[in-house]
């Protein structure tokens, strides 16, 4: 496999990776580059492999909802949507009311069978 990897943008000092940030290029602006204090890279197959891992877990909470609730009721897990942050190490992280954080947004429906 090739050395993909993701640039992460974070502005905590405390998650910078052990190799040298990546600074940010000329023409980006003073707004930009001011928010930008570090870029670290992760390979895209540690972000691939904790994202599976969270998906796993996601996945049997599902379940577990869906077993808690029974057959016999009208009710049914339809949709989740769950807000991620990903570190500068590549972790996966739920976030739970985390306000003025970015985050990615994932959004699960159910497929009818």
């Amino acid at each position: 496999m090739t050395d993909d990897y993701i640039l992460i943008v974070t502005d905590d000092d405390t998650d910078s990776s052990d190799d040298e940030p990546v600074r940010g290029q000329r023409g980006w602006g003073e707004e930009i580059s001011k928010k930008m204090r570090n870029v670290a890279r992760v390979p895209a197959t540690l972000l691939e492999e904790n994202m599976n891992r969270f998906l796993q877990v996601v996945g049997r909470l599902f379940k577990q909802v869906d077993q808690q609730i029974g057959t016999d009721s009208d009710m049914k897990l339809d949709e989740v949507e769950l807000s991620i942050e990903i570190s500068a190490h590549g972790e996966i992280k739920l976030v739970a009311g985390a306000e003025g954080k970015s985050a990615l947004t994932l959004k699960f429906k159910r497929v009818e069978k």
